[in-house]
């Protein structure tokens, strides 16, 4: 009777913030700062904290560069509920991998170490099923920790707090069920009191999550001011300056922050006492959505030298290095270049190889099929080190996919053979094929040829450098007029994150033949086009620009447009591309490539291999695995 009277108790007049400043201890392993928790120490968390503890406030959204201790808000609102107030609580993350490592390193160290969470989640040794890694439960309510990438998950139970992590990592679509977010609202709708918080570094402009949820709040920023004048400021990077040496070298060790009134130079101890007497100001009216922005500038656990050294190292490494740097240190979305280049630049830049052969620095094959209603297009595409790419041959298959002999074409196509520079032969090691036209007439072909070769793919409109490609998730197929349940296994593909990378590789700067000459070597990505191709070809690879479109809600949104009807190259590209990614290209160790290197000859004469081996070129190292990819041809063992 007690336990559930205490249960049906009002929660206290306690706010999240008072909570973890009376109640919260810091794990060493978990965190640079063990001990009791101090919301002063970073100020701007308590407005964070409060507006989650707010009844009026249904959803907090918090936009947030890393190191501003955003995951330990959440860590925090856990431990006020398991405490306070018990519900039904939810934890998203971007993959189960991720919810099994917050709970392990994240919540479990707090739950053991803050001493009134002590005894009110289950021992993790006892066998009564009360704490599991991703399951515990407490009295008045439970604790799921889910991958937004598991639709069993997220549709499981009913929710009163969802908590989600880095929004913007998410896949496309849980399995089939959909967007992991919607799915994850819909179990919080039959609580009137249910609160949402949605957290997040941002990534690109216009298809960020994070983004458009904080452009739906009221959208509060953090207003410091400066201790020598008083004006109050938003802290920004522009206001960030360092020293230069005599000789132009930067000396990130002289960075201060300089106030955008009076100018005056703030040391890091300065900056941080300032953010200390800052305040949240909303831009918007509130309509039930709270909305924090947060820079690294303002974090007390990060030096301006730091991120002056990480800025000039980004800026250094091109788009991909500096869209890391705009994304995690100062919280803002990154906005793509969509521009396409001048396919007569690329006509200029074609290099001479002998037509059908692989050039030396290509290690394997992949293949984009785009199926059109009278014909198939492929393009084979070799691969080396660094996502350098060469393309090796331009197949048009005549008759659509209601014709038999297209698909055998296609069949032959799979058992073809290129010869590599260095003598060996080259079949496709993966083949990703459009369903986007007669998706059932790709199916039945796909699963007669194996996944293993073949990988149906769907193009969805979105950025996710993270993760370009989800899945696979089974659908159905028809074979001999017979329905098969999960008969095929297809891929999702983010199209406009493949389109921005080949816009970006074929804009990169070359070396010069005498910078050539004496070692250079292209950069990685970089593009190379055969002189056999032709103009037509070279007007589809760039027959798109990205572009900035308004949704009728006022929203900035970003969308491929075409400049011309036909495309066919860039969606045979973008699906040879993500051919590369499904075969583990993006994620392999050196040794992967090495040891292709080695089966190819593609090193120097002579080389040793990562054994100390010598071998000669066209000769495999004895021990290692030949691959799968490489043809037979007469000589070759």
């Amino acid at each position: 009777m007690e336990t559930a009277l205490k249960v049906l108790r009002p929660p206290p007049e306690l706010t999240i913030s008072d909570w973890a400043d009376q109640n919260r201890r810091l794990s060493s392993e978990a965190s640079a700062e063990p001990g009791q928790w101090r919301t002063s120490r970073a100020e701007y968390q308590r407005g964070i904290m409060e507006a989650i503890s707010d009844a009026s406030t249904e959803t907090v959204v918090i936009m947030s560069s890393a190191q501003v201790g955003k995951t330990e808000v959440l860590n925090n609102a856990c431990g006020y509920h398991i405490d306070q107030d018990p519900a039904p609580i939810m934890v998203v993350m971007p993959t189960e991998r991720d919810a099994e490592t917050w709970s392990k390193d994240r919540f479990s160290p707090m739950a053991r170490d803050t001493p009134c969470l002590q005894g009110k989640i289950a021992d993790p040794r006892s066998r009564d099923g009360n704490n599991k890694i991703l399951h515990k439960r407490f009295p008045g309510g439970h604790l799921t920790i889910v991958g937004a990438n598991a639709p069993s998950g997220l549709a499981s139970r009913p929710i009163r707090l969802l908590l989600c992590d880095e929004v913007d990592r998410y896949p496309f679509s849980a399995g089939a069920e959909g967007d992991p977010v919607n799915l994850a609202r819909k179990r919080t709708v039959t609580f009137w009191n249910r609160k949402i918080v949605l957290v997040s570094t941002p990534t690109n402009k216009g298809t960020s999550r994070i983004e458009a949820a904080f452009e739906e709040s009221d959208q509060r920023r953090f207003w410091v001011p400066c201790p020598d004048c008083g004006a109050e400021q938003l802290l920004t990077w522009t206001q960030v300056r360092w020293s230069k040496g005599p000789e132009g070298d930067h000396r990130p060790e002289t960075a201060r922050y300089h106030c955008a009134d009076c100018d005056a130079a703030w040391r890091d101890e300065t900056r941080w006492a300032a953010v200390s007497k800052g305040h949240w100001v909303a831009e918007q009216p509130f309509a039930g959505v709270a909305g924090f922005h947060l820079n690294e500038i303002y974090s007390p656990w990060v030096r301006l030298e730091a991120m002056v050294r990480a800025f000039l190292s980004a800026r250094s490494g091109g788009d991909e290095t500096m869209k890391t740097f705009v994304n995690t240190s100062l919280g803002e979305t990154w906005v793509e270049t969509g521009e396409a280049p001048d396919w007569q630049r690329l006509y200029d830049r074609r290099e001479a190889w002998k037509p059908g052969t692989v050039p030396a620095g290509g290690l394997f094959l992949t293949a984009g099929a785009d199926v059109q209603k009278d014909r198939i297009e492929v393009d084979v595409w070799a691969w080396g080190r660094g996502l350098e790419s060469w393309l090796v041959d331009h197949v048009v298959i005549e008759g659509g996919p209601d014709r038999h002999d297209a698909w055998s074409e296609l069949t032959a196509l799979l058992d073809k053979s290129w010869p590599h520079e260095r003598g060996a032969h080259l079949r496709i090691a993966r083949l990703a094929i459009d369903t986007g036209y007669e998706a059932p007439a790709v199916y039945s072909w796909s699963r007669a040829q194996g996944f293993a070769q073949v990988a149906p793919v769907k193009g969805v409109e979105g950025f996710n450098r993270s993760s370009p490609v989800a899945g696979p998730t089974f659908v159905d197929a028809t074979e001999g007029g017979k329905r098969l349940r999960r008969g095929a296994r297809l891929w999702t593909v983010a199209v406009s994150t493949f389109k921005a990378e080949t816009y970006r590789f074929l804009r990169l700067a070359r070396p010069t033949e005498e910078e050539r000459a004496e070692g250079a070597a292209f950069p990685p990505g970089t593009i190379h086009l055969p002189t056999w191709v032709e103009s037509e070809w070279l007007k589809q690879v760039v027959a798109e620009q990205l572009v900035t479109v308004r949704t009728k809600r006022g929203f900035a949104k970003l969308e491929w447009q075409k400049l011309r009807e036909r495309n066919e190259a860039l969606d045979c590209r973008v699906y040879a591309r993500a051919a590369a990614w499904i075969a583990g290209a993006d994620r392999w160790p050196d040794e992967k490539w090495r040891d292709l290197e080695d089966q190819l000859g593609a090193a120097p004469y002579g080389d040793t291999d990562p054994a100390g081996q010598i071998h000669r070129p066209g000769q495999a190292p004895q021990g290692k695995r030949r691959s799968d990819w490489l043809g037979r041809r007469e000589g070759w063992f």
